[in-house]
């Protein structure tokens, strides 16, 4: 019986003859209900028959376990009367396609082993248990199993090898998926040829993937086209990705869903609307549209584009229940400091994931929004019991470091560890960076040299965490140490250690280290590498070498090079070079009031008050007005930001009365003093 209708149909003539079904006949029928989703059917027609075997309980098993009822799966198989390795296969993967499941598999596994005499553990557990490990990341558990597949004759199969590459990649030990490879040369097929592919682009060893994809190349099919192309994105190579994405159907493979996303990827990487109108067209015409992972490609890609008019008929079009799309809309107003559609869009939902409330998290700490962060994290909290995203966590981070508030940071961290939430290498580089920012770079550096592995993002980090603080010697320390490590540093290393050296005018090591960044580590300097070294040759009293490198930069100079030279003149005393500075910047950013502050405190300083009312005269005519300064204190969970002769705080009433008690307090000590005095 293959069709449900007519299972259905025999089931009823059945009953109405009183016709008693064989056991083969019920276990065709629940194979037949649970396949079709009725479960509360199969049970019933299994809780019915008068005898079962080994096969209806397996058939019933499954039926749960396919409908994801894995509790009632275990129920009935702690209950079956007869079990064999199917059976136990069953549970097994079943415990393997859910998560929370993982001590359940492993305490079933360890079942088996236990009645080997009875249950003889098959390549089908093996390689399920080996998924589980790749799961788990646990390399030590997966060399056991490895152990035991060789004992056993289990791992000489293309199915065993994949899965031994796949688990070993998975861990981070490439070395033993190579070897495992490499070893098994005379039984590997596709699938063992596809994992590996994918094991050295999960790695970042595109090149030899590159070349394994192209040996042999009659075996190659849609999956090896598809891992190679998602390998290429991943890794930033876009162009490349798009080539191949192109030469795949040269070779006469069919796209499909999964090449259609890793295409849109790309053309997002590369915010190329063009390109991605091209994938749009060729996935309308392929008729993937149903697809809620294509359409939110398409959606993220003009959303990066800046053509948020195409992304919304795009949105609408496909429906506005994808949340991977609405996140990519969200990100996309975002970006553009479209913050309030941002919120709309977000408020619309009835049901919010943590791909979009991470959306709108780093779309307000792009713009600085920080209290409107920590309102956000109070509607999240509200909702959930625990952030589970680490997305969020950052962001929130973010926030504090922004303003630099210590007090809610270490409230986050705590909650971090008193909830056991996963400190992953971005999570732990926001947590150092947030210490350093708020002032407790001692904290900052505890954290760092802590037991955890060290990426070049959490290099520079600390790097800029004691640039700021003014520790230049510890800061050449631990670059050393990066260097020792094998690891290559990047535009943002430099920019920290010329920083350093600028607060300290270590004029020569900065020379050194600015030499090294183009010449041996092939960095090209960018705008604010030159305002680094124009700003240290000034705090150096070396205004002649910044005169001469203002002049040899090979870029054209913009508003933050001359503000740069401007206070170095300024440092310098030299009022001609400050003169045509201040041309420069005026004729770039005229219209910007905090140009002609800074004019003005470089002419008051010198006592040229002609100058002085000159700049101000300009200023005035040019009706320039100048970003109003402020201050802010972090009091009771939220932060206070107070602006000259501003009276819109809602407490300013209390703080006025407080400030005018305080005032006549003061103004009693002082009469009580001068009085001691006199």
């Amino acid at each position: 019986m293959q069709f449900l209708k007519e299972g259905l149909t025999y089931h009823v003539q059945a009953i109405k003859a009183s016709f008693e079904l064989t056991i083969f006949t019920s276990n065709q029928l629940i194979h037949l209900y649970s396949k079709h989703g009725l479960i509360r059917e199969a049970q019933k027609l299994f809780d019915e028959m008068p005898q079962r075997n080994v096969f209806s309980w397996n058939a019933i098993i499954s039926a749960h376990i396919k409908a994801r009822n894995l509790n009632r799966a275990r129920q009935l198989f702690d209950a079956a009367s007869y079990k064999d390795l199917v059976t136990y296969n069953s549970m097994l993967s079943g415990y393997l396609s859910a998560d929370g499941y993982e001590d359940c598999a492993l305490e079933l596994f360890g079942e088996m082993k236990s009645r080997d005499d009875r249950i003889r553990i098959d390549e089908i557990g093996l390689t399920t248990m080996l998924n589980l490990t790749a799961k788990l990341e646990i390399g030590y558990y997966g060399r056991q199993l490895h152990c035991f597949m060789v004992k056993t004759a289990n791992d000489l199969s293309g199915f065993a090898v994949s899965s031994l590459i796949d688990m070993y990649s998975k861990c981070g030990c490439f070395q033993e998926a190579r070897r495992v490879f490499s070893g098994y040369r005379g039984v590997v097929d596709l699938v063992s040829k596809n994992a590996m592919v994918a094991a050295c682009c999960r790695e970042g060893k595109l090149e030899m993937a590159d070349d394994l994809f192209w040996t042999e190349p009659e075996l190659n099919d849609a999956v090896s086209w598809n891992t190679l192309i998602a390998g290429y994105v991943q890794h930033g190579f876009e162009q490349e990705a798009l080539k191949l994405f192109v030469c795949m159907a040269d070779n006469g493979f069919r796209w499909n869903d999964h090449t259609f996303a890793s295409a849109l990827s790309a053309c997002s990487g590369l915010k190329s609307s063009k390109l991605g109108k091209e994938i749009h067209v060729w996935v309308l015409k392929n008729g993937m549209t149903s697809n809620p992972y294509i359409v939110s490609g398409i959606v993220d890609v003009y959303s990066k584009c800046g053509n948020m008019c195409y992304a919304k008929s795009v949105h609408v079009a496909m429906g506005s229940e994808n949340s991977f799309s609405v996140s990519s809309m969200i990100t996309g107003h975002a970006s553009h400091g479209n913050l309030i559609e941002a919120r709309k869009l977000f408020d619309s939902l009835t049901e919010k994931n943590a791909v979009v409330w991470t959306a709108l998290f780093s779309g307000y700490l792009k713009y600085q929004k920080c209290e409107a962060i920590f309102e956000l994290l109070g509607e999240f909290t509200a909702r959930e019991s625990i952030v589970p995203d680490a997305g969020i966590l950052i962001s929130v981070l973010g926030a504090c470091s922004i303003q630099a508030a210590l007090d809610p940071g270490k409230q986050i961290h705590a909650y971090i560890l008193r909830n056991g939430i996963e400190i992953d290498k971005k999570l732990f580089s926001a947590l150092v960076d947030m210490y350093s920012k708020s002032g407790s770079i001692t904290y900052a550096e505890k954290l760092f040299k802590s037991d955890f592995d060290r990426d070049i993002i959490l290099y520079n980090v600390m790097l800029a965490g004691y640039a700021h603080h003014g520790h230049e010697n510890k800061a050449i320390q631990i670059f050393n140490e990066m260097l020792e490590k094998g690891m290559g540093p990047d535009a943002i290393t430099f920019l920290a250690l010329l920083s350093a050296c600028r607060h300290s005018c270590l004029v020569e090591l900065g020379e050194q280290l600015f030499y090294l960044m183009e010449k041996v580590y092939n960095v090209l300097p960018e705008i604010e590498h030159y305002a680094c070294m124009i700003d240290l040759y000034g705090r150096a009293n070396q205004l002649d070498k910044a005169l001469a490198f203002m002049r040899k930069i090979p870029i054209e100079s913009d508003t933050i090079l001359w503000g740069a030279f401007m206070n170095a003149c300024r440092v310098n005393g030299n009022a001609v070079l400050a003169r045509e500075a201040e041309e420069r910047l005026l004729k770039l950013e005229g219209d910007i009031g905090d140009r002609y502050v800074q004019l003005v405190n470089f002419y008051a300083a010198e006592g040229d008050w002609d100058e002085v009312c000159r700049i101000r005269k300009k200023m005035k005519g040019k009706e320039a007005k100048k970003t109003a300064g402020c201050s802010w204190l972090y009091v009771e969970n939220g932060v206070h930001i107070f602006i000259s002769g501003d009276k819109a705080h809602p407490r300013a009433e209390a703080i006025n009365c407080t400030l005018a008690l305080l005032t006549e307090e003061l103004y009693q000590i002082s009469q009580a003093s001068a009085g001691i005095i006199i």
